[in-house]
Parts: structure tokens; sequence; C-alpha cells
């Protein structure tokens, strides 16, 4: 049973072609576990091709806060994630970051 306390939110972005990836999805997705409150990503994951990929993506966006931005997400990604997907890889994040703010500001006017 959920207690209302986390979100459930996915970005989606176009794979370049000519990664690993891009045989099995067309797309690129990241999940990620929001707390509602914070914003912190709890946990993530994404459509990349390797359980390793997917586990450092992972890792690289726990604790980032939402409600702060996502600039320093993006510079996380940029800084430690060296593969052909990293442009795919922060649009997914920036519209996962569109459906959470979208969220919000309706969570708000309620």
């Amino acid at each position: 049973m959920m207690n209302g306390k986390t979100l459930f939110i996915a970005g989606h972005a176009k794979l370049p072609q000519g990664i690993a990836a891009k045989s099995v999805f067309e797309t690129l997705t990241i999940t990620a576990e929001i707390d509602r409150k914070y914003g912190v990503i709890l946990q993530a994951s994404c459509t990349l091709a390797t359980d390793h990929a997917r586990e450092f993506v992972g890792q690289v966006l726990r604790g980032m806060s939402l409600n702060d931005g996502i600039d320093e997400a993006i510079s996380a990604l940029q800084i430690y994630y060296r593969g052909k997907a990293t442009n795919a890889l922060i649009a997914a994040l920036k519209d996962l970051d569109l459906h959470y703010q979208q969220i919000k500001s309706t969570e708000i006017s309620k």
C-alpha cells in the first residue's frame, strides 16, 4: 500500500543512432521515485542497454532535489556519464522535471 509521500514519474527522449539501447527501444526513458514534499529523487533508472549503465544513472541522480531545479543533475550527468546517450539522458531528465513541475503546480492550486 502506498502512503502518498512519493511519486513515480517517467521522462522520455529519442535515442541517438549507434547505441545498443536503440536496437531494443526507440526512446530512452528515465523513471524516478520522487519524494512528494521535498522533490528528492529517491531512486531512478533508465532504459539504457546494460544493468551497469542503468544503475550508474540511478546513482548519479539519487539524492538530487527537483525543487532546486535540474541544473545540478544535468551537470552531474555531463561530468560522470561519458556515453553517446548523454543528450538523450538530459532530454529525458528535462521531460521528467516538466512532468514533476506540472504535478506540483496542480497540487498547489488545489
